[in-house]
């Protein structure tokens, strides 16, 4: 496993996040996304390939995630 240095990393919050700073960032890296949440930035983020971050969103908009 190889490890990604993320400190230059662009990070965004979704526009959909409250203002209670409670979120997940995210970066588009050159082959990949990363994801933190945005309480612990220096701590560990997630990998995605773009196949996996594009069946995640997709996922999202068809409410696979929803609660309830």
């Amino acid at each position: 496993m190889s490890v990604l240095d993320l400190g230059a990393a662009t990070w965004r919050t979704s526009t959909r996040s409250g203002a209670n700073g409670n979120c997940l960032e995210f970066a588009r890296l050159t082959s990949a996304v990363a994801l933190r949440d945005s309480k612990d930035r220096p701590g560990p983020a997630l990998v995605f390939t773009p196949r996996e971050w594009a069946a995640f969103i997709e996922g999202t908009k068809n409410g696979e995630f929803d609660r309830g």
